[in-house]
């Protein structure tokens, strides 16, 4: 597809671009003045940060160009299927009246280091590989692919000349963003991301909340849309219609007992244990603060379904339009005669915007991308840096630990990049892919996160266990994902029934089950922690002051939000049951 949109670009469009980036430019020239004296300066930003920032950075960090493409491609593929992941602010409520108490105990620097306080060394370096394998498999590979992809459906240039080679414009496109993301991000580490994500989040907001209005306005209204998406999904089997969300358990993508189980162990560990959301958590400045951003960042959180996934139901339901009346579609179609539901943000865009609005939308994507990029690249480097190289070399000083994260994430990121080939083999639909591989990665650390704080006779060697067998059967569930999918004729077999052929989100709550039996099968045989160890980091065993703080830390206020927000994610239930 050549949507040239470049070509047709209005000055309005570009005097946008423009203000965007002299903002961004603005805003790493104030944090760069100001000094990082230490790795906790840099990787957490001083631990000043406010509930506004450290909202609008939870939901700027989790926004990226998977959503752009992913989450939008999944509505034109299967409707609200994916809702489930995405009308989770419930989960980031969790966060912060559940696990903010503990964190901030603990005043740890990362999740793999409360692993070691609550278990043991081991458990702290095997969460730290699980969460660095993870970013490479999922964060930036689908970042960086995400993100090329949208800019060359976006601007409709299919290559670019370089020193005398034609170059795919794909690859210039996504490495020319982690490059200057990166760029800012080394500049001014957590400060960075905190303070810029404050800008991206309305810009992000603002332009998509554009391409809602635009793409329902162009439709004929929100009964239209529910009408025309009242049909099957998009993939063979498919039970009940695109506008519910409940679907018959044998439906082979999305049982509804499946996707409730599933997007609660993924959303559990992603929301409540995960370094790249939790560091934006542990940069507040208190327990008050940090409660009230994942508050804020829990409102925020409702807002992707209808600022992502409807936009892709609308162009489904457009396409179908078209169709109806004789055009060729709305959606560009593919060699296989499908239509291409993964070009569906961009094709709005390309198809719907004025002038002038378009320069909002992508700086929108700018925003999602590079706030994206610069919470991973921050993320990571932290995890190498404190968990990994601090250990080994305890003296190393403050400056050389700054530096060797950059490394590190450099390294990581081309890491990603060449796993992009192998991602696209997986699965055909980018945010579908996104969620399978984070299933079988999320079960084995919600179990021992879950256990470790609710349950006091988790022994070391219980936790440590509970990780390497999620580890283990997780990356077998992969490589048999890679190999069936590339092998058709395979043979049948009891490993292909149960790694591959087992529905996805079944397999999630069984490994978890799993996980969770292993963790306490281990710890009964094994010897109970010491009470003086896990003081404070369990219930049961903090002490009268740390209640009392906690207590503090609310107030009524923060409790009438809560339920306010529980509210909201139960009549949308209600509505698209």
């Amino acid at each position: 597809m050549n949507l040239l949109l470049s070509s047709v670009f209005a000055w309005q469009d570009w005097a946008v671009i423009a203000a965007f980036a002299v903002c961004m430019v603005g805003i790493i020239v104030y944090v760069a003045r100001q000094k990082n004296e230490n790795s906790g300066d840099y990787f957490l930003g001083g631990r000043d940060a406010t509930w506004i920032a450290i909202g609008a950075s939870i939901f700027a960090s989790n926004i990226g160009s998977e959503h752009l493409i992913g989450l939008a491609g999944s509505g034109a593929a299967s409707g609200m299927a994916m809702a489930h992941w995405e009308i989770q602010g419930w989960m980031i409520l969790i966060l912060g009246w559940v696990f903010v108490p503990f964190y901030s105990r603990s005043m740890v620097f990362t999740m793999p280091e409360f692993l070691e306080r609550r278990y043991n060394s081991a458990s702290r370096s095997i969460l730290t590989g699980i969460s660095l394998i993870s970013y490479v498999m999922t964060k930036v590979a689908v970042t960086v692919y995400a993100g090329g992809l949208v800019f060359q459906q976006v601007f409709g240039i299919e290559s670019v000349n370089l020193f005398g080679y034609d170059v795919d414009f794909f690859w210039v496109a996504a490495i020319g963003l982690v490059i200057l993301t990166a760029i800012y991000t080394i500049i001014g580490g957590m400060k960075s991301v905190l303070y810029t994500s404050v800008l991206q989040t309305p810009i992000l907001l603002l332009g998509s909340l554009i391409i809602l209005v635009l793409g329902l306005k162009a439709l004929g209204g929100w009964e239209q849309m529910m009408e025309l998406c009242n049909v099957k999904p998009n993939y063979e089997g498919a039970q009940g219609t695109m506008v519910h969300l409940m679907r018959s358990n044998s439906d082979p993508q999305y049982p509804w007992l499946g996707a409730l189980i599933g997007s609660a162990v993924i959303g559990f560990w992603y929301w409540c244990t995960d370094q790249f959301i939790v560091q934006r958590v542990l940069s507040g400045k208190d327990e008050r603060e940090a409660r009230r951003g994942t508050i804020f960042g829990a409102y925020l959180k409702l807002l992707p379904v209808f600022l992502f996934l409807i936009p892709g139901m609308i162009a489904f339901a457009l396409h179908q339009q078209s169709l109806a009346q004789g055009g060729e579609g709305f959606l560009p179609i593919l060699a296989s005669g499908a239509y291409n539901a993964d070009a569906a943000f961009p094709t709005l865009v390309a198809k719907l915007l004025p002038a002038g609005v378009k320069g909002i939308v992508v700086c929108g994507i700018l925003a999602a991308l590079m706030s994206s990029l610069a919470s991973l690249f921050n993320s990571s480097a932290m995890l190498y840096t404190i968990d990994f190289h601090k250990r080994m070399w305890p003296n190393t000083s403050e400056k050389k630990l700054v530096t060797i994260g950059q490394i590190a994430t450099v390294v990581i990121v081309v890491l990603g990049i060449l796993w992009i080939p192998i991602m696209r083999s997986v699965g055909d639909v980018l945010y579908t892919y996104l969620q399978d591989v984070q299933s079988v990665l999320a079960p084995g650390i919600a179990a021992a996160f879950l256990l470790g704080i609710c349950w006091k006779r988790a022994s070391a060697k219980g936790g440590m266990w509970g990780l390497l067998s999620g580890l283990i059967i997780g990356l077998t569930r992969l490589g048999a994902k890679v190999y069936f999918s590339n092998t058709p004729d395979a043979a049948d077999s009891w490993f292909k029934s149960v790694f591959y052929d087992f529905n996805w989100l079944f397999f999630c709550g069984c490994m978890l089950c799993v996980c969770l039996v292993v963790v306490i099968v281990v710890s009964l045989l094994t010897e109970a922690p010491d009470e003086k160890k896990i003081a404070g980091l369990v219930f049961g065993t903090a002490t009268e002051e740390q209640k009392a703080a906690t207590r503090a830390s609310w107030t009524k206020w923060d409790v009438i939000h809560t339920i306010i927000i529980l509210g909201i994610t139960v009549a949308f239930y209600v509505y698209f049951w």
